[in-house]
């Protein structure tokens, strides 16, 4: 037994080592791979940033070369058609602003209404009056915005230079483009602080010391450039990871590469997660250590089987005689074992047949709460118009009680078409979306909940845009989740003061986001609010079977966009629902 025993533990020894040598190359491979894939996207990060910001640089240099410049530096030229120049050409490119100094480094002329300031001694006018062109960044306090500021210079007819032209680039607008894309990619200066990035939790950080120089840097304000998010350094495979603390849209273990871009004196940086490629490495460890083991278990067994029917062999004979005479009662055994598998099987099934029963019981129950839930809002609605249309006959205004009527029957059309929509959920039918106007939707929404919102004392902020919003979706069931949101924030008011909605709309790239923000006392659980069956409310209340939400949910991402919830700064709770917007062309 001891020398099995030793023999087991020596395998185990082997197949843990195998599986370690297995794991260390596979994570090594991975990681190569992992580091050339973020190296293209590193570079076509950076060419994307070059590319966006080259147009600038040309541009002053060619606004440098207009001929209603230079007079301007000497005192001659029309002040006000070179003014009405620049603000057009930073109107069609986009520039933050355009500017014609002096070698003083005075203000001569400004596509902007700002107040003028002194350039005087900015590295890219200094860089300018030597006859080349200048760059620099900084966070501008007259504007108020990061900019890139390119200066070409301005010769006279002699040949010194007397002046320079400034175009300011907006880093904002250059950065949007890519924000929020993977993976997380910032470019810092040669003080180390990240100017660019597409994930703003990165923006005006700065590594190891480099924050005290930033800090006394003229590009930055006082105290505005923080340290990096915490990491250590550690270089396996001859790369160089880095344990990152900087929230969740931040990996923790992460590949950093960097890439130098002379061309705006700035260093690209990304950080990609290892997660997968650890993955990769454990599953690929796994497998190897699983089939050592199923290898060295079958020839475990083999060998024993062999030992087994060798001592089994030996004692054969001797127990024939009585294996001969327990044949009989085994026979009787055998029967009675027979006659209960046949009785247990019968039970298996009629067991079976009573967990189908149940699925189908508790399937119907949760189809009868979903119905009872989207059904009694419209409900409610229709008898809230039945009594203003008695009240209505009852004071001889039967065109208002008819306008009330036709609105009950636009209700009961709604309610066919909610069953329908749940029937056609039910069945996995697709039901097709259209161009909807979410400004409409959102007054036909607060049309219905008015008497509601009067009753509790709710005062609604919404500024209806002039222009109609166009969206993709469905037009009753998005009026069913922007509906379930204002009531559930009317009733999360209750006992509030001040009790307010305020609802607004944005546009966020392709999609429009519209938000509904409340004043009452917040979510407590954010990550629960979409669960099914969740609530906080009572559990007699009315409309407090939790379904809401996750019904909410489920509709917006049939829309193909997308539903949150959090609490505000300034308290109250807020619901974003982003959905994809739709070209005015293709909308008119």
């Amino acid at each position: 037994m001891r020398h099995r025993i030793a023999i087991v533990l020596a395998y185990l020894a082997f197949v843990a080592a195998l599986a370690g040598g297995v794991w260390w190359v596979a994570m090594g491979t991975a990681q190569d791979q992992l580091a050339r894939r973020g190296e293209a996207d590193l570079a076509l990060a950076a060419d994307r940033l070059t590319n966006a910001l080259q147009r600038y640089r040309q541009l002053a240099v060619v606004m440098a070369d207009h001929p209603d410049m230079a007079p301007l530096l000497n005192g001659q030229g029309d002040a006000a058609r070179a003014r009405a120049m620049l603000v057009r050409m930073a109107d069609q490119t986009g520039a933050m602003d355009i500017l014609l100094v002096d070698a003083a480094g005075r203000e001569v002329v400004a596509a902007s209404d700002t107040p003028p300031s002194d350039h005087a001694g900015q590295p890219a006018l200094t860089r300018a009056l030597q006859g080349a062109l200048g760059v620099d960044h900084q966070l501008d306090p007259r504007y108020g915005r990061r900019g890139f500021t390119f200066a070409a210079p301005i010769f006279s007819t002699a040949g010194p230079v007397i002046g320079a032209l400034i175009v300011i680039a907006d880093a904002e607008a250059v950065e949007a483009a890519w924000r929020g894309d993977n993976p997380a990619v910032f470019f810092t200066d040669d003080l180390g602080v990240v100017y660019l990035t597409n994930r703003s939790e990165l923006l005006f950080r700065s590594r190891s010391g480099d924050s005290v120089r930033a800090t006394a840097s003229n590009r930055y304000l006082a105290g505005q450039v923080a340290p990096f998010v915490g990491h250590t350094q550690s270089h396996p495979f001859g790369h160089d990871i880095w344990q990152v603390d900087g929230g969740r849209y931040l990996p923790r273990t992460a590949l950093h590469l960097t890439r130098d871009i002379p061309v705006i004196g700035m260093t690209g940086e990304a950080l990609l997660d290892i997660a997968p490629a650890r993955q990769i490495a454990r599953l690929q460890a796994a497998v190897t250590a699983a089939l050592c083991l199923a290898f060295g278990a079958l020839l475990f067994l083999a060998t024993e089987r062999r030992r087994t029917l060798a001592l089994a062999n030996q004692r054969l004979e001797a127990r024939v005689a009585d294996r001969t005479a327990d044949l009989s009662a085994l026979n009787v055994d055998l029967r009675r074992e027979v006659a209960e598998r046949t009785d247990a099987e019968a039970r298996l099934k009629r067991a079976q047949a009573d967990l189908v029963q149940a699925g189908k019981l508790s399937a119907l129950g949760q189809m009868s709460a979903g119905i009872s839930h989207e059904l009694n809002q419209p409900l409610t609605a229709i008898r809230s118009f039945a009594q203003n249309g008695q009240g209505f006959l009852a004071r001889g205004k039967p065109e208002v009680a008819a306008q009330n009527l036709g609105r009950i029957a636009e209700l009961a059309d709604r309610m066919a078409r909610i069953i329908r929509n749940l029937r056609a959920f039910a069945r996995q039918e697709s039901v097709p979306l259209g161009d909807v106007d979410l400004v409409a939707v959102v007054g036909v929404v607060l049309e219905l909940a008015a008497p509601r919102l009067r009753e509790a004392g709710v005062a609604v902020n919404w500024q209806a845009p002039s222009a109609p919003v166009i969206v993709r979706a469905g037009e009753v069931r998005l009026q069913q989740v922007i509906l379930n949101l204002i009531t559930n924030a009317a009733d999360a008011m209750a006992g509030a003061d001040p009790r307010r909605i305020d609802i607004t709309l944005d546009q966020a790239g392709p999609r429009i986001v519209l938000s509904v923000r409340d004043t009452g006392p917040g979510i407590a659980e954010p990550d629960r609010i979409f669960d099914p069956f969740y609530t906080t409310k009572a559990v007699s209340a009315d409309e407090g079977m939790g379904l809401g939400l996750s019904i909410s949910y489920g509709l917006v991402q049939s829309f193909g966009g997308a539903i949150r919830g959090r609490n505000h700064p300034d308290g109250g709770a807020v619901f974003t629902v982003e959905l994809d917007a739709v070209r005015a062309r293709v909308a008119a």
